[in-house]
């Protein structure tokens, strides 16, 4: 079974995801389920067949969590030593071509939002900035071309304020 790295704070989202699946959406959906039965012939009702859609994904959503939940390998990134890039620091890059700054912590794939500054330590840019020091170029071929970034800061957990 292939590992998935994760965060402490993504580790408990996707458990509370999981919990509230189960308690709150599973027990509407078995509620509109049986609404849908009390309005009798169930071959043409539309109300059954949504509710049993949506069944259907509220389930093949809990196993889909509950798998990635059991492949985690949760990794604190207080714990990450911030003298080369590793899973959970927190890096600042510079644009070489644009001179822009920009900050991101490299999480696992089931955490990343770029919005939120956290990007998939298997995304491209993730895995090209992996054992990285400051002051290494980084070379990413992205769709709209080359992109070059200077490593300027390897930030702990704990030095970013979380």
């Amino acid at each position: 079974m292939e590992r998935i790295p994760i965060t402490p704070a993504g580790y408990g989202a996707m458990k509370e995801k999981v919990r509230q699946l189960k308690e709150t959406e599973r027990p509407e959906v078995i509620r509109a389920i049986q609404e849908a039965r009390a309005h009798g012939d169930i071959t043409e009702n539309a109300e059954f067949e949504a509710a049993k859609e949506r069944q259907a994904f509220v389930e093949g959503t809990i196993r889909q969590l509950e798998h990635r939940i059991a492949c985690a390998d949760v990794i604190d990134p207080s714990t990450v030593k911030t003298d080369r890039v590793m899973f959970g620091c927190t890096v600042v890059l510079e644009n070489l071509t644009t001179e822009g700054a920009v900050q991101y912590q490299l999480v696992g794939p089931d955490e990343s939002d770029v919005s939120q500054g956290r990007i998939s330590v298997s995304s491209p840019l993730g895995k090209a900035m992996i054992g990285k020091e400051v002051g290494d170029e980084i070379v990413v071929q992205a769709p709209s071309g080359r992109r070059r970034y200077e490593l300027v800061e390897i930030l702990s957990s704990l030095e970013e304020g979380a």
